[in-house]
Formats: structure tokens, sequence, C-alpha cells
């Protein structure tokens, strides 16, 4: 009788042990509107003792729905969704899910938008470019409880510091606000202040008001300087027809699907 009892007591001590192992877990959720890096990021993850993915969304709304549901630990989010402000849901889950570290990952130029990320309250910024080992390690170090971000941001971030003036190598547009950023980037897309305004359901007038600003800030005299300008970072630095943050939908978008 002893033997039985013995052989079944190690498969219940194997199942208790898996099931502690499970709980030792950190939660993950990845909120990215690709669907074969989204695929392939939950698979990284899930490929780790340490890690799983508990779920992904493509948009803002469902990403709110996933963290309602599943309270994960890790948030790997990009910057970049077809609809919705990635950096006003960063701040508001500062706001309402503390405990929800963000590692925001994306292909935009870290110098630019790394602190602006790190600002709004996420812990962590990596390129996609980067290689799945360095993916992997800036998900531990966030899930830490430390920031993560490349040599080069932090290199630039020191420099800043240390200097009274913004570097004009960069043409004044890291000075930007996060909102005349997103003003800027959508002009540069050929978005009109009429589209613009649609978009952050803002008066012509304050939008407008944002554009005199951006002009200030970059040193332009005229809106057409404005355009011309914003037309060309957004060619060298975003993917085309891609701005930040997701783009109104208008009667010339559906005519270009059409």
């Amino acid at each position: 009788m002893p033997g039985p009892a013995g052989s079944a007591a190690f498969p219940l001590y194997d199942l208790m042990n898996a099931i502690i192992q499970t709980e030792r877990k950190s939660s993950v959720v990845v909120v990215e509107d690709h669907p074969v890096l989204c695929d392939g990021l939950k698979q990284l993850i899930d490929s780790q003792p340490d890690l799983l993915c508990v779920g992904v969304a493509d948009d803002i709304l469902s990403a709110k729905r996933l963290v309602e549901e599943c309270k994960p630990d890790l948030m790997v989010l990009d910057l970049r969704l077809k609809t919705g402000d990635a950096l006003d849901f960063i701040k508001t889950l500062r706001a309402e899910c503390p405990e929800v570290k963000v590692l925001v990952l994306s292909q935009y130029d870290e110098l630019i938008f790394a602190e602006r990320a790190l600002r709004a309250g996420a812990f962590g910024y990596i390129m996609k470019e980067n290689t799945t080992d360095e993916v992997l390690r800036a998900v531990r170090k966030v899930l830490a409880g430390d920031l993560y971000f490349s040599e080069r941001v932090a290199a630039a971030i020191v420099q800043r510091t240390l200097r009274e003036k913004p570097t004009a190598s960069r043409n004044g547009v890291e000075r930007l606000s996060d909102r005349e950023m997103q003003v800027f980037q959508l002009l540069g897309a050929a978005y009109s202040p009429r589209e613009i305004a649609e978009q952050f359901h803002l008066s012509r007038k304050t939008v407008e008001t944002h554009c005199e600003k951006i002009k200030h800030k970059l040193n332009l005299q005229t809106a057409a300087e404005l355009k011309r300008f914003a037309r060309k970072w957004a060619a060298e630095n975003l993917g085309p027809s891609e701005p930040w943050v997701g783009a109104p939908i208008t009667k010339r978008s559906i005519e270009a699907v059409g």
C-alpha cells in the first residue's frame, strides 16, 4: 500500500510545484497593431520561464479592457497605434493603475520620443530594431522597478541638463510640448488645422494657437514655412503616412482607401 500512495504523491507534488512556478511568472500584456510583431512578442515572452503574456491588444480601448481584466505587471506598448493617443494613455495608466509598468517599444527616434514617454509615466523606451535579448533585458529591468533607455538617450539627457540652450542640431523639435508635437506631426502628414481640430476635439482657433507657438519655437515665420518644415521632418523621421497619433477619418482618407 505505501507504494501506490507514494507514487500518487509525486504527481501531486509536481502539479503543485508547476502551479507555484506559474504564479511566480510576471504577467505581461502586449499592445501592438502589427499582427506579425505582436505574435512574435507574445511568443518571445511566453518562451521565458519567468514571464507570461496574458493578453494582446491592437488599440487603446482594448488595452484598457486588458488592464482591467488581467491586472498585468507590465505593458509593452507601441507608441503609434491606428487609433488613440499612446502618450495620453500612459498618463492615464500612471494615474489610475500605477502598479502597471509601461515599456514603450517604438520605431520612432528615441532622442525625440523617449523623454516624452518617460515624462508621461513610462518606465522604459526601446527601439523595435533592437535584438530580442535586449528587449527581454528591458522587460526585466522595468519589471524590477528600474528605468530603461539606451546609452544614447542617457547621454542626450545629460547634455541637455548641462546646456543653457537646446541644441540646434535637432531644429528645436525636442522643445515642443506633447500636444504641439502631435499637431506638428499631423501637419507633416498634410492634415489641415480643421482636421487636426477634429482629431483632438479642439477649436480651430486653439490649433492655430498651437501652430503659432510651434513657429516661434522652430524660428519659422509663416504657416507655409511651418508646413514645409513639418513635411520634411516627417519624411525623414516617420514612416510614410504614419503620424505619431491616430489619424482622423476624413473624406480625403476615405477616398485614398477607396
